[in-house]
């Protein structure tokens, strides 16, 4: 009996000692991860509230408009990864996220507007608008509410408005668990998972597990980045729930009169695809860049990406 006592103490023990290891890891981890997303970036007063936005390098000014779960690092990282260099990025964090509270109307119209603010503000008359994921809804509605805005148009993995296919997202159990982080604004989930099951979260980010998998390493370390750029979670859930509950419905498309590309996966768990194909399809002159795979972080394809969209920014006499 004393012996069965000494094993359940010394695995008492062990028990709490890690549970103690991982509370200590993931509060320095939280503790770093909001002093990040709190440097490089400034707040804009408009009239329809704070903006938060970065403002980097020189050159063409783009405006660089993240997806869910995003914020103006994710902005910054996109512009990097998908545009290259060559321009001034301003990456604003959209409704909700980071130091960017949600106004009233928290529409993509009202987004839209509110980009159009920021350019103005920066004294900026016109801008290459990159709307990637939830980002492309506001980038569409500055495109035509404010056309005098917008040198271009590129809308990556559009998660638009589709009559017969919407933007989804699987409800498999691992997403399922994913949702229940976001919805609890799970700091703790997030960065568990991210630390012992990864694939649950890639796949909750709209990529096939197995293609990262087989991905060289450099790409991913790039996903792992994207995944780790969700944390803090709390500070951009209130953004998250806006962009999980949208109100999508056709818009005046044919309007469009800036040159405009599009970008989409065949396996995106998303479902970006039709969503891309139907707008494509309804502006004059859009040109649609379709991928058999890469899923919704476009995999493997961020070179090929970069050369199609500096090609079409080429052919727009905006780059050399």
């Amino acid at each position: 009996m004393a012996r069965i006592g000494g094993f359940l103490l010394v695995m008492f023990i062990a028990i709490a000692t890690t549970i103690g290891l991982a509370f200590f890891l993931y509060t320095n981890e939280l503790g770093r991860l909001r002093d990040a997303v709190s440097r490089g970036s400034l707040v804009a007063t408009l009239d329809i509230g704070p903006i938060e936005y970065a403002d980097s390098g020189a050159g063409i000014p783009l405006l660089s408009i993240h997806g869910a779960g995003g914020g103006f690092d994710q902005g910054l990282a996109l512009a990097a990864d998908l545009v290259g260099g060559g321009f001034r990025v301003i990456a604003p964090s959209r409704f909700g996220y980071l130091r960017t509270p949600i106004p009233r109307d928290s529409s993509p119209a009202a987004q839209g507007d509110a980009h159009a603010a920021l350019l103005s503000k920066l004294n900026v008359p016109k801008a290459v608008v990159v709307g990637v994921s939830a980002g492309a809804r506001s980038a569409v509605e500055l495109t035509l509410r404010h056309p005098d805005k917008v040198a271009a148009l590129i809308l990556i993995v559009p998660a638009l408005y589709s009559p017969t296919s919407p933007v989804a997202i699987d409800v498999s159990r691992g997403n399922k668990f994913a949702f229940w982080a976001v919805s609890a604004g799970g700091d703790f989930a997030w960065w568990a998972a991210e630390n012992i099951a990864p694939s649950i979260l890639i796949r909750f980010l709209g990529v096939r597990p197995a293609l990262v998998a087989a991905a060289p390493q450099a790409e991913r370390s790039r996903v792992m980045s994207f995944v780790r750029g969700v944390e803090p979670l709390s500070l951009r859930l209130p953004g998250v729930n806006i962009d999980s509950a949208p109100e999508l419905h056709e818009l005046p498309l044919e309007q469009i009169t800036a040159p405009t590309i599009f970008i989409s996966a065949r396996d995106d768990l998303f479902n970006t695809l039709p969503a891309a194909e139907f707008a494509a399809a309804r502006i004059p002159g859009a040109k649609l860049v379709v991928y058999d795979t890469g899923g919704h972080l476009l995999v493997g394809r961020v070179k090929e990406i970069r050369i199609a969209v500096r090609t079409f920014l080429a052919g727009a006499g905006l780059i050399p």
